[in-house]
């Protein structure tokens, strides 16, 4: 058996027992329903525009703006419209407008005079929107490479801790253990963000904001890219910190640079999101480029050969994390006599070699 096919062999397996576990199926389930609740439910709860009771006269402007006229012979009638429930408001000679506990904002803004308005940037993106974008990348780059990586992390711990790694390492080559991992977790990461993109999408489409659809399209298609090598880095830290222990319960001491090299880009994006300069920074840097740059991309902060530079620096850097996480992951799996050092690992590795 070759390092590739004990690579796929490896990679099926875990994907295999990743599928049976009823944590990760919940979070999958989880994950869908936030997204899905994030996206349909917001225009459903804004409810549709006023039924307004109105005599048939002064029911063009209201027509006009959208709203929908009940005609109503004289102004009695449209009073007790609205006593009854049959409509929202009621517009009467005044002209006044009738409602029975709030006032009703689109009607009052249909039979008002607004001033032409002239938007000096009428390509800005919506506050709400501006916020809660970066926070959707920054989380979702966030949860995904913790959730995955601590799986890795522990699958290798499990396999020394039972020293069934001593078999598995007679039947494939330890590079093919690790790959397989890596392969797998790469695969169930970008599975279960694709199921995420797919249901928010179809969310924005169903409650027809096709404006931050369109926005949000080149954006999600150049964070796939950058959360792979993203990952790959992130999961290649998890790997070797796995293997430098021999219990799950020493996992926290190993793992702390992987929590900050995670956690920092995480709310440094989150709360430098609108500072240009602090962007253009982290978007070069190969832990949070994953996220600060589809985000400027976002906003049309970022050039077409930004995102080239930085998804080639990202690659990398990845490429040599990857190179090193294995070198320590061979140099610590076979050792079972309690914590390894980096360093230790690193220079059994050149002795195993």
């Amino acid at each position: 058996m070759n390092v590739m096919q004990a690579t796929r062999l490896v990679a099926a397996r875990e994907i295999r027992v990743k599928l049976r576990d009823r944590t990760f199926l919940i979070s999958t389930v989880v994950f869908l329903l936030i997204a899905a609740a994030a996206t349909i439910l917001p225009p459903l709860l804004s409810g549709g525009p006023s039924t307004v009771a109105v005599t048939e006269a002064a029911a063009g402007p209201l027509r006009a703006a959208g709203l929908e006229v009940l005609a109503v012979p004289d102004d009695a009638a449209a009073e007790q419209a609205v006593r009854d429930g049959d409509a929202d408001a009621a517009v009467v000679a005044g002209p006044a407008v009738l409602a029975m506990d709030d006032a009703p904002d689109d009607v009052i803004s249909a039979l008002s005079t607004e001033p032409p308005v002239r938007l000096l940037n009428p390509d800005a993106v919506d506050p709400v929107v501006a916020f809660l974008v970066p926070f959707a990348f920054a989380f979702i780059f966030f949860i995904t490479s913790q959730t995955f990586g601590v799986q890795i992390a522990q699958s290798i711990i499990e396999e020394k801790q039972t020293r069934i790694v001593e078999i598995l390492v007679a039947a494939v080559p330890v590079r093919a253990l690790l790959a397989g991992k890596m392969l797998a977790g790469t695969i169930l990461a970008l599975g279960q963000i694709a199921l995420v993109a797919v249901v928010a999408v179809a969310g924005m489409t169903f409650g027809d904001n096709t404006t931050l659809l369109s926005l949000l399209g080149p954006a999600i298609s150049w964070f796939v890219p950058f959360f792979l090598l993203g990952f790959v880095l992130i999961a290649s830290m998890w790997a070797a910190a796995g293997a430098l222990v021999n219990r799950l319960e020493d996992i926290g001491g190993v793992s702390m640079p992987v929590q900050l090299a995670v956690m920092l880009p995480f709310f440094a994006v989150i709360f430098l999101n609108d500072n240009v300069t602090a962007m253009r920074v982290l978007s070069y840097l190969p832990f949070s480029a994953p996220t600060a740059m589809p985000l400027r991309l976002f906003t049309g902060d970022a050039a077409g050969w930004e995102l080239v530079v930085s998804l080639a620096l990202l690659l990398v850097a990845a490429a040599g994390f990857l190179l090193a996480g294995a070198r320590v992951y061979e140099g610590s799996l076979l050792r079972t006599n309690g914590r390894t050092s980096i360093r230790t690992a690193w220079r059994e590795r050149e002795t195993l070699g």
